[in-house]
């Protein structure tokens, strides 16, 4: 493989510290940055460089990638004063990998371009558990030159790529995806619930119901993550009220209604509200448990 690109990485929470670590294993030079030193610890003890900013990032790399919490995070992060585009070389490329805004995204590829760099907007999905295990599947926006150029960086962390048109395209395909997670999401935390309520050994009742019709990915891993009593973020609900808040933006822009949407998003923002924002998706069982007067009981 070639590890001719230099790569600064920027943000090691949950899915981040994964990411970053199989591109350093691959042999790429990895400089690194985030809000908490501590965090990247694992990555410089592995041998990553430490960047005191995202500008430095870029002055040491070919490609920096960002990972991190919110659209205003990657703005700050790719485009404020002391950002990644400031300190990236002419023909750089920035490759955003949070689920942020789909404009946002293409006023960074504008302004990269203006610059005579490139930047690519490219959400992931796979939970903290596809990063672990290098089988993320990632969406690609921007320029298709770029996201050859780095595809080597991409094929270390993600099984499937699909490169999905202009900038702001990868960033609309992963909220579609969103649209789909929370549908499934209801499905996994109702049925365990009637089936709890109903009386049934639910341990039992998952095991036969994961191989068939009403099985499913989530059920699989956050089912049973919930039958353990196992509500450590994956993927923090706090996020997930942000990419439905996206997705629901982007519908209102395109004129539709997606009453699903609208009701996953409500019911988020309840789980949220209720102290719930740093727990796994997967902890919507018991807010929906405590709206009908009842108690998961896990």
């Amino acid at each position: 493989m070639s590890t001719t690109l230099r790569v600064g990485w920027i943000g090691t929470g949950v899915m981040g510290l994964s990411m970053a670590g199989h591109i350093l294993k691959a042999g790429f030079p990895l400089t690194v940055h985030s809000r908490t030193r501590s965090k990247s610890q694992p990555l410089l003890d592995k041998g990553a460089h430490w960047a005191d900013s995202p500008a430095d990032v870029a002055r040491n790399s070919d490609v920096v990638f960002s990972i991190v919490g919110f659209p205003a995070d990657v703005e700050a992060v790719m485009l404020g004063p002391d950002g990644a585009l400031s300190g990236l070389a002419q023909g750089g490329i920035l490759c955003d990998m949070t689920t942020s805004s789909p404009a946002l995204a293409a006023r960074i590829a504008r302004e990269a371009a203006a610059r005579g760099c490139a930047a690519l907007d490219a959400p992931v999905t796979g939970g903290d558990i596809g990063a672990r295990e290098a089988r993320l599947s990632i969406f690609v926006g921007g320029d298709a030159a770029a996201c050859e150029r780095i595809r080597p960086c991409l094929e270390v962390m993600g099984t499937s790529i699909m490169h999905c048109g202009a900038a702001g395209s990868g960033q609309q395909a992963k909220l579609a995806n969103q649209i789909a997670v929370a549908g499934v999401m209801f499905s996994v935390c109702e049925s365990l619930l009637y089936a709890q309520e109903a009386g049934l050994d639910v341990d039992k009742w998952l095991e036969l119901v994961v191989p068939g019709a009403g099985g499913s990915t989530a059920m699989n891993t956050l089912g049973r993550r919930i039958l353990k009593g196992d509500y450590a973020p994956g993927f923090f609900v706090e996020h997930f009220v942000k990419d439905l808040g996206l997705c629901l933006e982007e519908c209102r822009r395109m004129g539709l209604v997606l009453p699903g949407t609208e009701r996953a998003e409500e019911c988020y923002r309840m789980v949220q509200a209720l102290g719930g924002g740093k727990d796994g998706t997967q902890s919507l069982v018991r807010t929906l448990a405590q709206a009908c007067g009842k108690q998961w009981k896990r």
